[in-house]
C-alpha cells in the first residue's frame, strides 16, 4: 500500500469532498443499457438446497482479543441458474461469513477493500465503511458514513462485545453509496453470546440458524439490475435467503431458532407459515425479550432482526412447511415476493437437547424497564419527503458535511434518558428507524401498545405509514452517531443525520469523528 496505516485510518473529510460528484449518488431507471431478465427464465421456488453462511475463524486470539481479518472482493456467483452474476462479498461470499463472539472478549477485524476502482454497471468509485449494526461502538469505529476506505486501503475496527447476547450484523454504510454496496453483496451475521442466554434451554449449535433475507433482480447477462424508482427503493423479483433462491431446508421434528435478518436495501415483510401454526418470537434487535410472544404473523422491517423459534415437532415426516410473506404496504410484489423459503420434515432422530422455550428469557434487561416517567426530555423526528430528497427534520447528511459535521439532531448528556417521538405523516411509504449506539424500547404507536414482536429491546423501529412512534432510550458512551432510515435508498438520498452524546458542555476528542486515529495492533 502507499499510504502508511495512520494515513488509511483517518476518517472522512476527504470522504466529505466526494459528496461534490452529485452523479455517483444516482442510480435510476433507464440510465443503464441493461435488460431485466424474463421471470420465465427465474428459479423456481423449493428448488434449490438451503445453505448456511461459514463461521468465520480468527486469524490469531490472544488472552482478551480475537483477531479477524476480511477481504472485500468480488466473486462470480451461481444465483439464477446458468448465468453468473457478479457481486462484493466479505471474503468473496455472499452472504459474508458468520462472526461468533462471547461477550466481553473485544474483536479486531481489518477490513480490506479489495473492490474494483469502478462498479461494473453504475461506474461509481465503491469506497466503503463497515458498521456493526447493534454494537455501542466508540464512534471512530461505528461505520460513521463519510469515515470511508477506498480501494487499496483498509481500517481495523475494534468491538468490545459488551452488550448482552444478541443477532448483530456487519453490512456496508459507505457514503451515498449504501444501497449498492450492500446490494451487492456487503452484508453478513455478527452473533453475540452471553452467560444467560447460553444457559437456557432453546436451540442452540446446529438447531440455531442465521436466516439472511433479501431480493435482488437481475439482468439479461445475470448482473443485478439496478432501478431505484424514482429514489424511493429498489426491490428484486427473487428472494433470496443466505444468498439462495427461495430455497429448501431438511428439518427434523424438533424446535428450530431462527435469527431471521431482513437485509433487503427496500423490502418489508410479513411472516406466516403456510400450515398456521405460530412463530415463537424469542429475541428482537437489541437481544432476549422478557418472555416469548406467540404469534401468528409479524412485521419486519428492513435492518430488524428478530429470533425465531419454529416447532417442527407439530408436523408428520414428509409435510412441507412454507415461510409465506404477506407483503406490507408500499413494497413492490412480484409473483413470487409472496413466498419465501420451504422445510421439508424429514425424519425423527435429533439431539434433544435445547428443545424447550422457557416462559421467561431475560425479564431484568434494564431497557425495558425504562418508562417516559424516566426521561428528561423529549425530542422529535420527522421524516418528509422534501423538494425530491428524503429529510430527518429537513436536514441531509449533506447538510451535516455542510456544517463541517457540527450539526445534530439532539445532544443527550451521557447517562441522560430520553423519550424520541419519530412522525412519518405520509400515506405513500414507511420508514425503519435506526439509531445507532443505543437499545431503545417502543413505548407506543399512535398512542397504542407496540406490536407483541416488539416487546424486546430494539435499535430499529418500523414507522408505518402515518405513524407516530415513540421511544425511550438511555445514553451511554461519548460522541456523535447517526440517525436514519434503513430504506438504504431512501439513506443515500439522504434521510440521515445525528445526534452527539457529551459529557458535559466542552467539547470531548472523542466527539469529533474526522480525528485521526491511534495505531492499532497488527493483526
Amino acid at each position: 500500500m502507499s499510504l502508511s496505516r495512520r494515513d488509511l485510518m483517518k476518517l472522512g473529510v476527504v470522504g466529505g469532498a466526494a459528496l461534490a460528484l452529485p452523479l455517483e449518488r444516482t442510480v435510476r431507471a433507464g440510465t443503464t443499457a441493461q435488460t431485466r431478465l424474463a421471470a420465465s427464465r427465474l428459479p423456481k421456488p423449493f428448488t434449490l438446497p438451503f445453505r448456511v453462511p461459514p463461521v468465520l475463524t480468527p486469524t490469531r486470539v490472544d488472552a482478551t482479543t480475537d483477531y479477524y481479518k476480511v477481504y472485500m472482493k468480488p466473486v462470480m456467483a451461481d444465483v439464477v441458474p446458468g448465468l453468473k452474476t457478479p457481486l462484493w462479498g466479505y471474503n468473496g461470499i455472499v452472504p459474508g461469513p458468520t462472526v461468533r463472539v462471547e461477550q466481553g472478549r473485544r474483536t479486531v477485524m481489518r477490513q480490506v477493500n479489495n473492490l474494483p476502482a469502478k462498479h461494473p454497471v453504475l461506474s461509481y468509485t465503491p469506497w466503503t465503511s463497515v458498521h456493526l449494526h447493534g454494537s455501542p461502538s466508540a464512534p471512530e469505529y461505528d461505520g460513521y458514513a463519510s469515515d470511508i476506505t477506498n480501494p487499496g486501503q483498509y481500517k481495523d475496527y475494534v468491538y468490545p462485545n459488551t452488550p448482552t447476547a444478541r443477532t448483530l450484523w456487519y453490512h456496508d454504510h459507505g457514503l451515498h453509496h449504501t444501497a449498492e454496496n450492500v446490494q451487492m453483496g456487503l452484508a453478513a451475521q455478527y452473533l453475540l453470546s452471553d452467560p444467560l442466554e447460553a444457559s437456557l434451554p432453546i436451540p442452540h449449535g446446529a438447531y440455531d440458524i442465521p436466516l439472511v433475507v433479501g431480493d435482488a433482480m437481475f439482468a439479461t447477462d445475470g448482473s443485478l439490475f439496478w432501478d431505484n424508482h424514482d429514489e424511493s427503493g429498489m426491490y428484486g423479483d427473487v428472494i433470496l435467503v443466505n444468498g439462495v433462491p427461495w430455497p429448501v431446508m431438511k428439518v427434523a421434528r424438533r424446535k428450530y431458532r431462527f435469527r431471521l435478518l431482513n437485509a433487503s436495501v427496500s423490502r418489508s415483510y410479513q411472516w406466516s407459515l403456510d400450515s398456521g401454526e405460530p412463530l415463537i418470537v424469542i429475541g428482537t434487535d437489541g437481544g432476549l425479550m422478557p418472555a416469548p410472544q406467540r404469534v401468528r404473523s409479524f412485521r419486519q422491517g428492513m435492518a430488524e432482526r428478530y429470533e425465531v423459534v419454529i416447532d417442527f415437532s407439530r408436523y408428520p415426516v414428509g409435510r412441507r412447511v412454507v415461510l409465506n410473506n404477506t407483503s406490507p404496504k408500499n413494497n413492490v410484489d412480484y409473483t413470487n415476493t409472496n413466498k419465501v423459503m420451504a422445510f421439508d420434515v424429514v425424519a425423527d432422530d435429533f439431539d434433544p437437547a435445547d428443545n424447550t422455550v422457557p416462559d421467561q428469557l431475560n425479564p431484568t434487561n434494564p431497557v425495558m424497564a425504562l418508562t417516559a416517567a424516566d426521561a428528561v426530555r423529549t425530542r422529535r423526528l420527522d421524516l418528509v419527503r422534501k423538494n425530491s430528497m428524503w429529510t430527518i427534520n429537513g436536514h441531509t447528511w449533506d447538510d451535516v458535511v455542510r456544517s463541517g459535521f457540527s450539526l445534530v439532531e439532539g445532544d443527550p448528556r451521557e447517562g441522560d434518558v430520553e423519550v424520541w417521538e419519530i412522525r412519518n405523516a405520509s400515506g405513500g411509504w414507511f420508514h425503519p428507524v435506526h439509531i445507532h449506539l443505543v437499545d431503545f424500547r417502543v413505548l407506543d404507536r399512535n398512542g397504542k401498545p407496540p406490536m407483541p414482536h416488539e416487546l424486546g429491546p430494539k435499535d430499529v423501529v418500523y414507522v408505518g405509514e402515518n405513524e407516530l412512534v415513540r421511544v425511550v432510550m438511555r445514553f451511554e458512551g461519548r460522541g456523535k452517531y447517526m440517525i436514519h432510515c434503513h430504506n438504504l435508498v431512501h439513506e443515500d438520498h439522504d434521510m440521515m443525520s445525528q445526534f452527539e452524546v457529551r459529557a458535559d458542555e466542552e467539547s470531548d476528542p472523542l466527539s469529533d469523528p474526522c480525528k485521526s486515529l491511534p495505531e492499532t495492533d497488527e493483526i
